[in-house]
């Protein structure tokens, strides 16, 4: 007499019902997707297949949408440019100096914390034909220019020399930058804890560091302090 075994859960593919997405959806899950393949691999060794694969679709939904993988890519980038950008722009149009710079700080470490892939994707620079406007690089010009002019402003209401601002801007930016991207491996202080280091430099410079920085109000006034000989 045959025993019946027992069903094995593991015999099957548990597959739930898929709801059948928008045109809409499916082309930001395509993003999404092609997103993190492109932070993982690079867009050189990432296929169209692969894309689809991950998706569950066909690869003819992916040409449908994007035209190909250059076209995938291009769309990537300029999504994660766009979201960069006004995350900074807004961080830097906004506010008095030294919580403008603290905000500018912020806003890149937050957007590197929320969206790694992308960032990767943007600090890598894979050629795709893509518009040589859309790279981090480019980004980091944009912000430079933006700084470099509230800084001429900062400078003449002072009394320093303004032409002296485009140096700063360059120091302060690239400081910015090449801090954060060391955080994004470590991840360690928390990023309000780097913010308020890296606005202690910028801010103090190294004479005049505070040992216990903390992050500052948007209603923060800062002391109009000029270096005396005491100094």
């Amino acid at each position: 007499m045959a025993v019946s075994r027992p069903t094995d859960k593991s015999d099957e593919v548990q597959r739930a019902p898929r709801a059948r997405m928008t045109g809409t959806q499916r082309r930001l899950q395509l993003i999404e997707v092609a997103r993190g393949l492109f932070a993982e691999r690079g867009f050189d060794a990432t296929t169209i297949e692969e894309i689809a694969q991950r998706a569950g679709v066909s690869k003819p939904i992916v040409y449908e949408h994007f035209g190909g993988k250059e076209g995938l890519y291009a769309v990537v980038v300029d999504r994660e440019m766009e979201t960069l950008l006004e995350m900074v722009t807004s961080s830097l149009s906004k506010n008095r100096s030294l919580y403008r710079i603290q905000q500018v700080a912020l806003a890149l470490l937050t957007y590197m914390e929320d969206r790694t892939d992308g960032f990767r994707i943007l600090v890598r620079g894979d050629s795709a034909n893509t518009s040589d406007t859309t790279t981090y690089s480019s980004l980091l010009n944009d912000a430079i220019s933006q700084v470099e002019h509230l800084l001429a402003g900062d400078f003449e209401r002072r009394g320093f020399d303004p032409e002296l601002a485009p140096l700063y801007a360059q120091a302060l930016v690239g400081m910015v930058s090449v801090t954060a991207q060391w955080w994004l491996d470590v991840r360690e202080p928390s990023k309000e804890v780097v913010a308020a280091h890296l606005v202690n430099l910028c801010w103090n410079g190294l004479t005049r560091l505070d040992p216990n920085p903390e992050l500052v109000g948007p209603d923060h006034v800062e002391p109009d302090h000029r270096p005396t000989d005491a100094d």
